[in-house]
Formats: C-alpha cells, sequence, structure tokens
C-alpha cells in the first residue's frame, strides 16, 4: 500500500513543491484546508487531480483531530504558518497562535490519534510529523555559520513563535515517544514565492520594468544578508528526515550567503539593466529589528540525509526573473484581450 501524506499549508510554496515531490514518490497526499475557498488553491490546481483535500484549521483543535483521524496519514507535514517576517511585528498574537500554538495543537491531534482513542490498528505503526522551523530562529547570530546546535536569538515575534514550535516538537518527541522532526530551513525562493517576500518582489519588478509596466523598485536594507537556495530543493530534505530510523533536527541550507544588493544585481543584469538606475532605498521597509547575517551549516545533513542543493543562487534568481517575465506578458495579453472584447 501506498504512503499517507498530510501536508498543513499545501497552497504555499513549500507545500506545493513538497506534494509534487510525495506525490512522484508514490504517496496519496491530503491537503488540509480552511474551507473550500482558499484563495491560492490555485498553485496546487495542476495537482488536484491526484490530491485529496480535507478541512481543518490549525487554530481549532477539534477540527485537526477530525483530519488526521480522517486521513489516517503515516506523515505529517506542518507547512502552515504565517509566513511573512515583517507582518509578525503587525499581528504578533495571531502569528504566534498559528506558527506556535498550531504546532502545539497538530502534535496533540497526532497523540490523541495515534496514542489515545484507538483508532489506529495496534501493529506498532506511528505517525511521522514534520515541523518546519526557520533560521529566523537564531537571530542575532552567536555564530556563523550556524548549525543545530547554535543558540537561538530572535529578533521578531516570528522567530519567537517558531521557537515555540521548535521545542514543542522536541518535546513531544521525548515525553511521548513521537517521531517528530524540525526542519531548520534557511530562505528558500522560487517563482512560487509570494510577491511579498524580497526576492520575489525583485524578480517581479524586474520583469515589470523590463517590459515597461514599472519605473522603480523600492527596497529596505540591501546590506542584508541571507542564505537563500531552491525551496524545490529543500522539500526533498523535508521527505529524507521522516525516512530516517531515527527522528532528529535538521538545518538545512546551501552555506552560501549573497546580500540583498547580490541578488538586485543578478535580477537586473540578467535582463541587461543596470540595477543603480532603477533601485531606491525606503527607510519604512526595514524591520524594526534586522537580522544581518544568516548562513546555515548543513554538514549534518549532508552526512545523514544524503542531501545536496541542486541549484545556486544566481541560477534561482534568473529563473524567478524569467518567470516572471513569462507571467507579466501572459498577464498584459489577457488585459489587453478583455480590453478589445468591449
Amino acid at each position: 500500500m501506498s504512503k499517507r501524506a498530510l501536508i498543513t499549508g499545501i497552497t504555499g510554496q513549500d507545500g506545493s513543491y513538497l506534494a509534487e515531490h510525495l506525490l512522484g514518490q508514490g504517496y496519496q497526499v491530503w491537503g488540509l484546508i480552511r474551507g473550500q475557498a482558499n484563495p491560492r488553491k490555485s498553485r496546487v490546481s495542476r495537482l488536484v487531480s491526484d490530491l485529496s483535500f480535507v478541512n481543518g484549521d490549525l487554530m481549532d483543535q477539534a477540527s485537526l483531530v477530525s483530519a488526521v483521524d480522517t486521513v489516517q496519514p503515516d506523515e505529517v507535514y506542518n507547512l502552515g504558518a504565517i509566513s511573512f517576517v515583517p507582518m509578525s511585528w503587525q499581528q504578533a498574537e495571531l502569528v504566534t497562535e498559528v506558527n506556535g500554538m498550531g504546532v502545539l495543537r497538530m502534535l496533540e491531534a497526532i497523540r490523541m490519534v495515534s496514542g489515545l482513542n484507538g483508532s489506529r490498528s495496534a501493529d506498532g505503526s506511528q505517525i511521522r510529523f514534520y515541523q518546519a522551523s526557520s533560521s529566523e530562529m537564531f537571530g542575532k547570530v552567536a555564530e556563523t555559520p550556524q548549525c543545530e546546535t547554535t543558540i537561538f536569538r530572535p529578533r521578531s515575534p516570528y522567530g519567537v513563535a517558531k521557537i515555540y514550535g521548535h521545542f514543542i516538537t522536541r518535546n513531544y518527541r521525548e515525553s511521548f515517544g513521537m517521531y517528530a522532526v524540525s526542519g531548520m530551513l534557511f530562505n528558500h525562493e522560487s517563482p512560487r514565492r509570494g510577491a511579498e517576500f524580497v526576492t520575489r518582489k525583485i524578480s517581479l519588478a524586474v520583469a515589470r520594468i523590463k517590459l515597461g509596466y514599472q519605473d522603480k523598485l523600492s527596497l529596505g536594507n540591501l546590506d542584508a544578508v541571507r542564505d537563500w537556495g531552491f525551496a524545490g530543493d529543500y522539500v526533498r530534505a523535508m521527505h529524507l528526515m521522516l525516512q530516517q530510523d531515527e527522528p532528529g533536527d535538521y538545518v538545512i541550507g546551501t552555506g552560501q550567503m549573497h546580500s540583498v544588493r547580490d541578488a538586485v544585481r543578478i535580477a537586473f543584469e540578467h535582463v541587461g539593466l543596470d540595477w543603480q538606475d532603477y533601485v531606491s532605498i525606503d527607510p519604512s521597509l526595514v524591520r524594526p529589528a534586522e537580522v544581518e547575517i544568516l548562513c546555515a551549516d548543513a554538514d549534518r545533513a549532508r552526512a545523514k540525509l544524503g542531501w545536496e542543493p541542486s541549484v545556486d543562487f544566481p541560477e534561482l534568481m534568473c529563473m524567478m526573473v524569467d518567470s516572471d517575465l513569462q507571467q507579466v506578458s501572459r498577464e498584459r495579453e489577457f488585459g489587453d484581450l478583455m480590453a478589445n472584447s468591449w
């Protein structure tokens, strides 16, 4: 029988790539969604015929118990979160409820379904749980690069909430013997990234500027440094973590650092433009407490999981620009078509 996986956040960037990967591995894949009118369901529209969906909400314990009991998954990937870090200063309580307490609720649902109410067969099988932790937990870093033992110094409500999710996952592993792991993933991008994230903001603006639909791009801190990789690579690591004999936490990243300025330069050069002619600095876009440098030491994942990234940063930025050039062109053609139809 094929394995069953339940993915929260299936309509997000990571969820869509993970669903594709698991379907390719022969899994039955279920997505947790809050009602049928999810505005981002289009991200997985091409997969809908191969997916199943179940209703649930990370802020509603009973709905999660029902979802897990209905799906009877072998693996649960908790990718559902409010993932835009700047939002966490404006809605700190909501971000904490979803990104922190939501993890606890899902762990409780798994514990209840698999251990207490007898709805799973008593054959020793166990639901394996993956928690999407974050490099933002490292914050004002104590050392560079960051590995599994680097101490956490979060610089945002988002980072603080993710630390709670990380530690409650470890606690359920140690307290109840659950197979529960956390992936401390560093920044990972793709053409499916939301337009509010800086790499996608850059690639989309470059496409619009190149095609004559935008004049300028406003950014905050160009000197912020990140370890950026391709989301499609990182979901492979998530899957590998749940295939090991023993559960453990892993840092996932490329080990290569690039600044926002590097991202801008690569993207504009890809379309033959000089970024300095188009980019302006907007102080209002600078975070209240900035995370200056993030860089992953993923040696443990390489050694134990056999994981390696396949796309480097320049390739990633060019991939995103090319995708947005196509998207902007399609949108313009559709707009012209609609205008001519009247």
